[in-house]
């Protein structure tokens, strides 16, 4: 028998329960999993030991279960996914025995997430594209694609692929004023700020041209972020920021649909430059941090694009113009 006839045919162990009729090829299911009639397992998949599947549940193609896991109705799992073992999904946020809800809440765990072993996943969220749920992670809120998130409650610990050479604190002595990394987001840039010292204390500053690429039309300041918090989730069609950390730190991802970088903000002699078409986010703020941003543009809510996928799509599109 060929291999290539081989990776076609599905293989369900002798000691599996599957009464659906909708397995892709290539896929494998193991001893004493159950699925119901109206699951949908996309191509080679793989359905570890002792998985149940319910009858509203959609897998998609290359997708591995391990063992314990309970797929109830309302889940959607894209592609190329990982779930590790025990993990523990629920699709009703207030059960009560013998009182089915009246409609399931939907899960959906996109492309090329991974949750690892002994995760729980609340009713109702979504976790991202590429994101990473920690061993153990109780996640109660939507995860962005790319986050990687751990604890209970599941919070934000960095971003997947952020290369690390761009990760370093961006606080730098006076004699390395050049040594700022550069960074791999197209366009953007990490900017040295003079600083002058005298008896009366600090003053940093930059002047439009010399440091500044853009005239400003506007400002705004963060401040009083709880720690857990994540802020930014956005790019702009048209305006530039510019972005400096005041006080305290904060770390800062971009990510311009090909390349990412993460930056820790921690000294207010050195400027983030993000350019349009850069998906920016801001997070792991200091209990002191304050964030002042200035911005060529003043507010237009049409400027924004708040979805990752279209944002990526967006990128594209540009690209290929």
């Amino acid at each position: 028998m060929s291999s290539g006839l081989a990776e076609q045919e599905v293989f369900i162990h002798s000691h599996a329960l599957v009464e659906s009729p909708h397995i892709g090829a290539g896929s494998r299911i193991w001893a004493f999993a159950h699925v119901l009639p109206g699951a949908r397992i996309g191509r080679e998949a793989n359905i570890c030991d002792h998985v149940f599947i319910e009858n509203d549940v959609l897998i998609g193609d290359r997708v591995t279960v391990k063992c314990g896991v309970q797929l109830w109705d309302g889940l959607r799992v894209e592609d190329d996914v990982f779930i590790g073992p025990n993990v523990t999904f629920a699709n009703d946020p207030l059960p009560r025995s013998k009182q089915p809800p009246v409609q399931t809440l939907q899960t959906r765990i996109r492309a090329g997430a991974s949750i690892g072993s002994g995760a729980t996943i609340r009713p109702g969220l979504t976790i991202g594209a590429a994101a990473w749920v920690s061993d153990g992670a109780v996640v109660t809120r939507d995860v962005p694609p790319n986050a990687i998130v751990a604890g209970n409650p599941a919070y934000i610990t960095g971003y997947v692929d952020a290369p690390a050479d761009a990760s370093r604190s961006a606080a730098i002595p006076a004699a390395q004023a050049e040594s700022l990394p550069a960074l791999h987001a197209r366009g953007a840039r990490l900017h040295a700020l003079p600083k002058i010292v005298d008896l009366r204390g600090a003053l940093s500053f930059g002047e439009i041209g010399a440091h500044l690429p853009f005239d400003p039309k506007r400002f705004f300041m963060v401040y009083d972020v709880p720690s857990l918090e994540v802020r930014g989730e956005h790019a702009h069609k048209a305006c530039h920021q510019f972005l400096v950390c005041v006080k305290g730190s904060l770390s800062v991802v971009l990510d311009d649909g090909r390349a990412r970088d993460q930056i820790r903000l921690d000294s207010a002699r050195v400027g983030l430059h993000i350019p349009p078409w850069v998906w920016g986010i801001q997070y792991q703020f200091s209990a002191d941090a304050v964030l002042l941003v200035l911005a060529s543009h003043c507010y237009e809510a049409e400027d924004y694009i708040r979805n990752y996928d279209d944002f990526l799509s967006a990128v594209r599109a540009r690209d290929h113009a």
